[in-house]
């Protein structure tokens, strides 16, 4: 503050005006404004006035109308009470004096902020033993509230049963249950199990899998890349071989 206020008053002693100097340091006028119109910079941080406010004749007024409703009183009260004598001031400097005076209400504490969607489908999707104490109690209010998500939740939960269980003689029962429930999401996707569902069954019921058919396949693609495309057949065999 104190270089800030030695500039401007060096540069209004070269001759520049309020503008110019505000434009040249990229400030607000007003900015400008306070700092010229104190002679000392310590007047800036003891909030000593270099002109009389127009609200220093009405503050005895002031405050023992604030003292007799006990800080109650509003702003826009006492305005209008100068006004019906005839004083007339700006809204801004009285809320300003005001503020530290009056009673103000207590505002309201804020409302817990609601899940969102992607919080909420991780609870849904995961073990119900991985969530904690207040996880599953916020999916439980955040159920309760609506039907059609508590009905999702209970599908998603027979699903990962089926998978969990290798129980897949369950899958047509509950692709006529989430049928049924028309969903969004949900009754696509049992629809798209139907298109090979014995296939579907099979692997939630059998142990067995193509997983290391699909292994080896990612492992021959990813010789052939290193090689960039120019490895023919006896080549990788040998390599794949070897390895």
């Amino acid at each position: 503050m104190r270089a800030h206020h030695a500039l401007v008053h060096g540069l209004l002693s070269e001759g520049m005006g309020l503008r110019a100097i505000a434009r040249h340091l990229g400030w607000g006028r007003h900015t400008v404004q306070r700092y010229a119109r104190t002679a000392r910079w310590q007047d800036m941080v003891t909030g000593h006035r270099t002109r009389p406010s127009r609200l220093d004749i009405h503050q005895p007024y002031l405050q023992r109308r604030i003292d007799e409703t006990d800080g109650a009183i509003t702003t826009t009260q006492l305005r209008e009470e100068l006004a019906a004598c005839g004083h007339r001031v700006p809204y801004s400097s009285l809320r300003d004096w005001t503020r530290s005076r009056l009673t103000w209400p207590d505002a309201p504490a804020p409302a817990a902020a609601a899940p969102s969607v992607r919080t909420v489908v991780g609870w849904i999707t995961r073990h119900p033993d991985t969530l904690a104490e207040d996880d599953t109690t916020q999916l439980k209010a955040v159920l309760d509230t609506c039907p059609e998500l508590h009905q999702t939740h209970e599908l998603v939960r027979d699903f990962a049963q089926m998978l969990a269980h290798r129980t897949g003689a369950a899958l047509p029962d509950w692709i006529s249950t989430a049928r049924t429930a028309q969903l969004p999401g949900i009754t696509s996707f049992a629809h798209g199990l139907t298109a090979d569902l014995e296939a579907v069954i099979a692997g939630l019921t059998v142990h067995w899998s193509s997983g290391g058919t699909e292994g080896a396949v990612n492992r021959v693609k990813k010789i052939k890349r290193q090689l960039y495309g120019r490895a023919g057949f006896e080549l990788l065999r040998k390599l794949i071989l070897l390895q």
